[in-house]
């Protein structure tokens, strides 16, 4: 959040925002902001909320009434405000999901501000992609495995694309490591390992810490779900979510919209 004086009317807000890269399709891309790009992007400052408005605390008022507040307190200015969407909860996930974007955050219209609480009043919802992926090893701990190592194939190249650590209950981790712990190899079979150095959300892996890894036979394929792929073509955010005995690892291929 942030406190600004909107010149417009010489009135000072505090004003829960965020500065968003758009690309050439009007999209929000995190990656541009990431990465500081700008060919080709847009940068826009949105509003959500407001928490004050020249000296008056807002934040015991219900949500539909700091909208209304928000909405008239920055006409005029360049901000622009992050409005509700219409329509079903069906129409708007149907929609989210067409524009390719991560989800939406869905808040109770008579709900006050609660600052660092977390309530069931505003719930994240999340529209990740998904696709299969072979597994080619795994990061060890002094159980069974702390992260499976993936990727995917071009031609008879299998390539890395992530680390998958959430998404395992201890009894599925014990099971998916019975099912691999006989497949180890002495060699790496991702084409693209070892990265010069760890990127961003530590997707790449350094020829030091190919050290600490373990390496299967491409045998296994798993569901994975992720935000998005990064500018170096590694999963953000990824989740395992099952696995996928009904796929040939050789017929893993990158899945492109």
């Amino acid at each position: 959040m942030v406190r600004i004086l909107l010149a417009t009317a010489s009135r000072w807000a505090t004003l829960v925002r965020e500065i968003v890269a758009l690309d050439e399709r009007g999209r929000p891309t995190f990656q541009a902001l990431h990465h500081h790009t700008t060919a080709g992007i847009h940068i826009v400052y949105y509003a959500f909320d407001i928490l004050h408005l020249d000296g008056r605390d807002l934040t015991v008022e219900p949500l539909d009434r700091r909208r209304a507040l928000l909405k008239r307190a920055i006409a005029g200015t360049p901000i622009l405000l992050s409005d509700a969407l219409p329509g079903t909860p069906a129409a708007i996930r149907t929609a989210v999901r067409r524009l390719g974007l991560e989800g939406v955050i869905a808040k109770r219209r008579s709900s006050i501000y609660q600052p660092g609480k977390r309530s069931d009043a505003w719930v994240k919802v999340k529209f990740n992609r998904r696709q299969e992926f072979v597994v080619g090893g795994f990061k060890p701990n002094a159980t069974n495995f702390d992260s499976l190592l993936v990727g995917y194939y071009e031609g008879s190249d299998l390539y890395f694309v992530g680390k998958v650590r959430a998404g395992f209950t201890p009894a599925l981790r014990a099971e998916i490591f019975r099912r691999i712990s006989s497949d180890r190899t002495p060699r790496c079979p991702f084409v693209n390992l070892p990265t010069n150095a760890t990127r961003h959300w530590g997707e790449g892996i350094t020829e030091e810490e190919m050290l600490k890894l373990r390496w299967l036979a491409p045998r296994h394929v798993v569901e994975v779900s992720f935000v998005e792929w990064t500018r170096d073509g590694s999963l953000r955010h990824s989740q395992f979510v099952g696995v996928r005995d009904d796929k040939p690892p050789r017929g893993v291929r990158r899945e492109r919209p």
